[in-house]
This record gives C-alpha cells, sequence and structure tokens, in this order.
C-alpha cells in the first residue's frame, strides 16, 4: 500500500488498497456520530477521506470512551485494520485499535445556521477552507496549476520570474496599486507580459506563473484584486498561433482535472465535459450583435460590458474566442489590422455557463515606428515605456502572448457561483483578511 513520507497510509491509499491489512493513518475528525455501541469518524487528510470506526468492548475499553471525546478537526494518529464495507464512503473503513490525539480542538464554530452566511464563511476562511467543496476546490486548482506546467515544459516554454514592482503600466493606468519605492512611485504588477517579451530574444518561447494586482473597484463574480496568472509570449507567432495555444492549454487543463479529480468534480456536484478543438471563433462585432438582440447592447469600440459578455457566453456550450476587438477597447501594443487600422489582431477566451472571460491576449507591435506613432497618438508618456520601445531595436520578431487567470479557470471548471471560492484567501474590494 502507498504511504507517506512517513511510512504512514493515507486515505487515499487506504481507499485503493487491500482490505485486511494493518495501517497507521494521521488526520483531523471531519464528522463523528455514534450508533449503538460503535463510533463512526470520517478522517480527513492531505489526500481525502476515510471512515474509522471504534467499538465498544474491545480488547481495549479506553479506546471507545477516547473516541467518545473526540471534536471535530482534533488532530489525530490512528492505527487499525482495513475492511470492506458498501456503507462507507470509499466503500473501506478502518476499524481502530489505538487511537493518540496530536491535537484538540475546541467546539467547531462554523454551523449549519452559520454557515448559510456567506460573509460569515469567509470572515472564517482561515477555518472554513476546511470544507469539503473548498478542499475539493483547492485540489482542483492545483491541477489546473499542474496541467500548465506539463504543457508549457512539453513544448520548450522556459518559465520565467518578473518583477512585482512596477514603473509602467501594461493595462489600465485607473486600476494599479501605488506603492512608496524608497521615496519613488511604483506600481504592483498587473501583468508580467512586458518582461515575457523582453526574454523572447533569449528564449524564444516564455512563460510565467506568478500573481497580479488590479485596483478594479468592480463587485462581480469575477473579479478579485490579487490573483494568480499564467501568462505566455513566443516568438515569431502570430495571433492564430497564439489562438491554438489557448485552446490546446484549457483543453489540457479539463482533460486532467476530468482524469484525476473525478471525486472532487461530484463533491460540487459539477459535471465537466471535455471541450472539442479548435474552439469556436465569434467576432466583436458579431458578439454586439448577440448582446443587443439579448437586451444589453453597448456603443462599437467599447471593451464588452459585464451583463453583454454574459449573455453572450449564455448562447454558448463550449469555450469559445471573442475575436478582432476595435482599438479603443484595447492596450497600446495591440496590432492591428492593416486594412482595418481601428480593429486589433487580439482575443478574449470566454467561458460557456454564463462565466465570461478567462484569458485575453493578441499578437504585439514588434516595429519601433509603430509602437512610437500608437503611444503618441494615445498622448502617453514615452519615457515610461524606453525601454519597452528599446526593445524594437534590437531584433523583435513578430510575437504574440496572453493571460489567463487561474482563479476565473478554476471557477469554471469545478462550476463554482463566485471567484472567490477559487481562492485560498481572497482579496476582493471589500475583503483583505484573513
Amino acid at each position: 500500500m502507498p504511504t507517506d513520507d512517513g511510512g504512514r497510509a493515507t486515505a487515499a491509499s487506504i481507499l485503493s488498497g487491500e482490505s485486511n491489512s494493518r495501517v497507521t493513518l494521521r488526520g483531523w475528525v471531519a464528522r463523528k456520530h455514534t450508533v449503538g455501541g460503535l463510533i463512526f469518524a470520517l478522517v480527513r487528510d492531505g489526500s481525502g477521506y476515510v471512515q474509522v470506526s471504534f467499538k465498544k468492548g474491545g480488547s481495549d475499553p479506553r479506546l471507545f470512551e477516547a473516541a467518545k471525546e473526540l471534536t471535530l478537526e482534533t488532530a489525530i494518529t490512528l492505527s487499525g485494520e482495513v475492511r470492506d464495507d458498501p456503507r462507507a464512503p470509499g466503500g473501506k473503513e478502518v476499524a481502530a485499535h489505538a487511537l493518540e490525539v496530536v491535537a484538540p480542538a475546541e467546539s467547531w464554530p462554523i454551523t449549519k445556521t452559520a454557515a448559510k452566511s456567506a460573509s460569515y464563511i469567509f470572515d472564517k476562511r482561515h477555518l472554513s477552507i476546511r470544507g469539503p467543496k473548498a478542499v475539493a476546490t483547492m485540489r482542483i486548482r492545483t491541477e489546473v496549476i499542474g496541467a500548465a506546467f506539463d504543457y508549457f515544459r512539453s513544448r520548450g516554454y522556459h518559465l520565467i520570474s518578473a518583477p512585482t514592482f512596477v514603473q509602467a503600466a501594461v493595462e489600465g493606468g485607473s486600476t494599479l496599486f501605488a506603492v512608496d519605492y524608497f521615496g519613488k512611485k511604483a506600481y504592483l504588477s498587473q501583468s508580467a507580459q512586458f518582461y515575457e517579451e523582453a526574454s523572447l530574444p533569449a528564449l524564444e518561447k516564455v512563460w510565467i506563473f506568478q500573481p497580479a494586482f488590479r485596483a478594479e473597484k468592480s463587485k462581480t463574480p469575477k473579479h478579485l484584486t490579487e490573483f494568480w496568472m499564467i501568462e505566455s509570449e513566443q516568438a515569431f507567432a502570430d495571433q492564430q498561433d497564439n489562438l491554438r495555444v489557448q485552446e490546446e492549454l484549457l483543453s489540457s487543463m479539463v482533460a486532467r482535472v476530468i482524469r484525476n479529480r473525478s471525486a472532487d468534480l461530484k463533491t460540487l456536484g459539477r459535471t465537466l465535459i471535455q471541450p472539442d478543438l479548435p474552439f469556436a471563433r465569434i467576432s466583436y462585432d458579431r458578439a454586439r450583435e448577440v448582446a443587443a438582440e439579448k437586451g444589453h447592447a453597448f456603443e462599437w469600440g467599447e471593451d464588452i460590458p459585464t451583463e453583454a459578455e454574459r449573455a453572450v457566453s449564455l448562447t454558448q456550450k463550449a469555450p469559445f474566442f471573442i475575436t478582432d476587438y476595435p482599438l479603443t477597447a484595447r492596450s497600446f501594443y495591440h496590432m492591428t489590422y492593416p486594412d482595418r487600422p481601428d480593429v486589433t489582431k487580439s482575443a478574449d477566451l470566454i467561458a460557456p455557463e454564463g462565466i465570461g472571460e478567462l484569458a485575453t491576449g493578441g499578437q504585439r507591435i514588434n516595429d519601433h515606428a509603430q509602437l512610437m506613432e500608437r503611444i503618441r497618438s494615445q498622448d502617453l508618456p514615452a519615457d515610461s515605456f524606453s525601454w519597452y520601445l528599446e526593445l524594437r531595436r534590437f531584433g523583435m520578431p513578430p510575437h504574440s502572448g496572453f493571460g489567463i487567470g487561474v482563479e476565473r479557470t478554476t471557477r469554471w471548471i469545478a462550476g463554482l457561483r463566485h471567484i472567490r471560492s477559487a481562492s485560498l484567501f481572497p482579496r476582493t474590494l471589500s475583503r483583505i483578511s484573513p
């Protein structure tokens, strides 16, 4: 039977292993109830849950009495024999022979009544993350991240790190968190894109996995002020190459979760379907028509409002792209079409079911003169982008990239109502604790 590093069995190894074996398990009491002369405890460790039984009148009467005193979330170590039991979760239970209380727990404060308040649950997030749905979500998030590592490694990408303190905005300047950096004004990074682009002539294909910060005053189910981003840039790649990477990456994430976390999906009541490739492409103009048909009209040139995006998302059964956004709805560095100078080679990757945007990407301007002209036309301070501009003077080929939010992706894959549930300790407009 597989064990942890200390030679002990895990909940997962017990459920997948052989019966009639002797095991030692450590974990926390997640649930407990008494039926006649038996006490049943559901014990949780990092791998899952397993039922443990304590029988009254056994060879050691102190064992049953000790089990009676166990409170929820007490940390324990126990030994016993694995038995088949179709009534137990996972079809197996451990008949305990020995019990040690490692760390007792006081009366658990998250009652059924208290759990009905979402605000209370997140006030107690340091405790509520032990719940089965929170645990299932974090395991799914782990698979989402693991799939990204596997995908990029298998395709020759290099994992890099970028600064968190920056002096220039990648996205809108109004969403920057300003900080005092030894008497100078700096900002928390919104994106690692500029540093990824700088890495391309050295490494050609790069990606990052690190936090991003957006001071967006948005109270929606898809916004956090601090979140984790997976970003990628590739040299000698146009926008079509970029779309292929995004759809392959998301598809690999879904496949890994289905393969490794079916029990967690079941815990969340989520039915997840592997999407077909390639994903559908819908133009911005068509998305605008669909939104208007659904009662959410908006002006051409605007970024798609949240409710309009949600309405379009609800018309699709699988992830899809909205392509060709107007330049007025995109950042200065996006390349435009030669015959449509007001339309960018960019796209958003949209999840269905009303979830909305998961990723944003596009082809970047690689010519120095064109980028300088764009900066001037938008009245941006050229000095703030001096090193970014200089890249275009020293062999910067056509390139493209994107950023996909880990929490947004986890929210869709896990079927969560709100993005805060996809973060271990979420930061929102109104929450900075715990």
